[in-house]
C-alpha cells in the first residue's frame, strides 16, 4: 500500500530516488518556461498565466490522484506528511515572497531552475535567497513569538470548511477550472495585440480535460474515504507482524518509568467501562470509548503530539486495547503502545496503586524489563517555495 518509504531502499537508494525526483521536477519547470524571469513576471501583468495554469494543474492532478487512490484503498493518506499551518506568519511570509517574486522575477524554486542553466539573474537570485535565509536565521529570535503563532498541525481545507474530503476535492476541482478559464481570458485580453476575448472555450482538449477532472472528483466524492476498519484490511500485512511479535506491548514497569520521565509526554487511554475506570486506574489516564477513537478531532490531537509523545492503550486484558491500537495506527498515530496484559498485569506488579513511587522506580535494575518504547517521528518534507 502506498506511500512507499524510499528509506527502505537503503541510503544510496533513497538518495538516488530523491535526486531523480528533484531532476524530474526541475525539468518540468524548465520545459514550462519557469527558468525565464520575464515569463514568470508576466503573470503579475496578466499577459502570460502559465505559472498559474501549471501550478494548478499540478495541484489538481495531485489532489485527484491522492484522494482517488485513498478512496480505492491504494494509498494511506495518514502516512503523508502535511506541513503544519502557521496562519498569520504564512500570510506575511507569502506577501514578502510575492513582492520579491515581482521584483526579482523568481521564487526560490524557479531561481534554482534558472541557475541550473547558468542564467546570471537566476544565480544572483539564488545568492540573494541564501543571504536572506541567513539574515532571517540570525534575526528570527527577535520575533519568535509571532513566527510560532497560530500554529495548527495537519490542517486540511476539509477541516477548515467542515466538509467531507470528497466535497472538498470537488470544490477544489471547480475552483481550479474557474481559474483556468479566467487565466485564458486574461491572456486574450492583456497578452494579445487585439485584446479580443472569446468567452466560450473552443479548445476541445481543454474541455475534455475539464470533464475528466470533474468526473474523477465526483467519483472521489461518491466513493468516499475508507473507514479505519477498511484501512486496516489494506495495511494489516504491514502492521500485524508488530502485534504478532509483541513489539508494541510494554510491561507495567516500563509504563511507570516512562511516566516518571520528564522528557516524555505520556498519554494513557483507558478503554474500560466507566465503572471499572472509577474503581481504579493509572495515574493521569483518560477514560475513552472505542467509538471516540474514530472522531476526527480526538485523533488529530494524538497525531499532533510532539516527537517525544507516547500513547499507551489500557484495557482489562488486551483485547480491547489491540482493537484500539489497530484503529489509531491506521489513522497515523505514532509512538503507539499497549499495556502488556492490561490492568490484570498492572495489579500483579503494583497491586491497586495508580502509580508506584518514583524512589522505587529509580532503584530498578537496568534489566528489570525489556524496553519496547522507541520514539519515532513522521518523515518530514517541504514544498519548492517553502
Amino acid at each position: 500500500m502506498l506511500p512507499f518509504d524510499l528509506a527502505s531502499f537503503g541510503k544510496l537508494g533513497s538518495y538516488l530516488g530523491f535526486f531523480g525526483i528533484g531532476v524530474a521536477f526541475g525539468s518540468v519547470l524548465e520545459v514550462a518556461g519557469f527558468g525565464d524571469a520575464r515569463k514568470l513576471a508576466a503573470q503579475f501583468y496578466l499577459r502570460d498565466m502559465t505559472v498559474l495554469k501549471v501550478m494548478f494543474t499540478g495541484i489538481l492532478t495531485a489532489c485527484l490522484l491522492l484522494f482517488g487512490s485513498s478512496a480505492l484503498g491504494l494509498l494511506d493518506v495518514s502516512q503523508l506528511f502535511v506541513n503544519p499551518t502557521y496562519l498569520w506568519p504564512g500570510i506575511v511570509g507569502g506577501l514578502v515572497m510575492g513582492v520579491g517574486f515581482v521584483i526579482g522575477g523568481y521564487c526560490p524554486g524557479t531561481s534554482v531552475v534558472s541557475a541550473a542553466s547558468l542564467k546570471l539573474d537566476g544565480l544572483t537570485f539564488v545568492l540573494g535567497t541564501l543571504i536572506g535565509a541567513g539574515v532571517f536565521g540570525e534575526s528570527v529570535s527577535s520575533f519568535k513569538e509571532f513566527w510560532g503563532s497560530s500554529h495548527t498541525e495537519r490542517l486540511f481545507l476539509s477541516d477548515w470548511f467542515g466538509w467531507s474530503t470528497g466535497a472538498t476535492v470537488f470544490g477544489v476541482t471547480v475552483l481550479a477550472l474557474v481559474f483556468f478559464y479566467a487565466a485564458e481570458r486574461f491572456e486574450q485580453r492583456f497578452g494579445t495585440a487585439s485584446g479580443k476575448v472569446t468567452w466560450f472555450p473552443t479548445n476541445r482538449v481543454y474541455v475534455a480535460g475539464a470533464a475528466v477532472a470533474l468526473g474523477m472528483a465526483l467519483s472521489v466524492w461518491g466513493i468516499g474515504q475508507p473507514s479505519p476498519e477498511a484501512k486496516w484490511r489494506n495495511v494489516s500485512a504491514k502492521y500485524q507482524p508488530m502485534l504478532d511479535a509483541r513489539d508494541v506491548f510494554v510491561e507495567p514497569l516500563e509504563v511507570a518509568k516512562t511516566w516518571a520521565d520528564a522528557s516524555v509526554k505520556l498519554v494513557t487511554l483507558d478503554l474500560r467501562p466507566k465503572e471499572a475506570y472509577a474503581a481504579g486506574h493509572l495515574a493521569s489516564a483518560r477514560n475513552v470509548t472505542y467509538a471516540r477513537l474514530a472522531e476526527k478531532g480526538f485523533v488529530e490531537d494524538l497525531v499532533a503530539l510532539p516527537p517525544q509523545g507516547v500513547v499507551v492503550l489500557v484495557s482489562e486484558d488486551e483485547d480491547e486495547a489491540v482493537q484500539a491500537w489497530k484503529r489509531l495506527k491506521v489513522q497515523g498515530v505514532t509512538n503507539l503502545y499497549i499495556l502488556d496484559h492490561g490492568m490484570q498485569r498492572w495489579r500483579e506488579v503494583f497491586s491497586d496503586a495508580p502509580h508506584p513511587k518514583i524512589e522505587m522506580l529509580m532503584k530498578l535494575p537496568k534489566d528489570a524489563f525489556k524496553p519496547k518504547i522507541k520514539l519515532k517521528t513522521t518523515a518530514r518534507a517541504a514544498g519548492v517555495c517553502g
